[in-house]
């Protein structure tokens, strides 16, 4: 398991990063290695993102030092979405099979969790969030069709989307965990405008189905005085609670969002309209 440490940064500071440091920061640029589990933990509300890639191998899910834990989600809920071939995930001695775009929440005091590919030739990645949890809720596959979804946006504003609401609370119990994920139609390549921040939770962002030679800016930072950071298929980028987390693709791309905070209330946002931003 390859684990990396990230603290969290005071917006004033914020301002005064080059574009190194933004990406060091905030960009985590490999979520997916071979027979490996890949993860951040984030001193962003103790959020972990990372990534599975069970190829050859099957991968245990294993605490590391700083959670001070015997298992790795002994006081922790995490949330999964596949976007590789089918993926086996054995976790409290259930078996789940999750497909194509499929999510799976693993509650709380969940043992004994590993990771394999159904077909070594197709292998499986599973795009995992983590946040600390006070209170057992049952582990859950979710699909698409099971999905809370919202239509949004259109072509005429670039950003006519689908959202898959698929871990959040009108689809499944959770502490403070939520997950979903947005695909954005041909033509369209805003997401999450107009534009907002959250002092309530903060964001993890996953982008992916990014066409080859094309890239993803993402912007973040106060509303007053924002940064961007250019990003590739497959990569994520963490969001403070201050920090605004929109983007825009040189093509139409899908992206996965994840949050953990203080309520689970979706449309908990301090909106800005694009004519206000700096």
């Amino acid at each position: 398991m390859k684990i990396e440490l990230r603290y969290a940064t005071n917006p004033e500071d914020f301002k005064s990063y080059g574009t190194d440091k933004i990406r060091k920061e905030f960009l985590i640029e490999n979520i997916f290695i071979k027979d490996e589990i890949s993860l951040v933990y984030s001193m962003y509300d103790r959020y972990i993102v990372g990534g599975a890639m069970p190829v050859n191998k099957t991968l245990l899910l294993e605490p590391f030092d700083e959670l001070k834990a015997v298992n790795f989600l002994d006081r922790r809920e995490m949330g999964m979405i596949n976007i590789g071939g089918e993926a086996e995930i054995s976790a409290g001695g259930i078996i789940f099979k999750l497909g194509f775009k499929e999510a799976l929440y693993l509650g709380k005091d969940t043992m004994n969790v590993s990771f394999r590919s159904s077909d070594s030739k197709k292998p499986a990645k599973l795009y995992i969030n983590s946040a600390p949890a006070h209170h057992v809720y049952p582990s859950k596959k979710v699909t698409l069709a099971e999905a809370d979804i919202m239509v949004l946006g259109g072509l005429e504003t670039s950003n006519h989307r689908t959202v898959n609401r698929l871990l959040i609370n009108s689809v499944i119990q959770t502490c403070q965990l939520q997950m979903g994920m947005t695909e954005l139609k041909p033509g369209s390549v805003w997401n999450t405008m107009p534009v907002h921040t959250h002092n309530r939770r903060m964001e993890a962002y996953f982008y992916f189905e990014v066409p080859e030679k094309q890239a993803i800016c993402h912007f973040m930072g106060n509303p007053d005085e924002t940064r961007h950071i250019w990003m590739k298929n497959e990569q994520a980028v963490l969001s403070p609670s201050w920090s605004i987390h929109s983007a825009a693709g040189t093509s139409n791309y899908t992206f996965i969002w994840g949050m953990a905070g203080e309520n689970l209330d979706y449309g908990d946002m301090d909106v800005r309209q694009p004519d206000t931003l700096k």
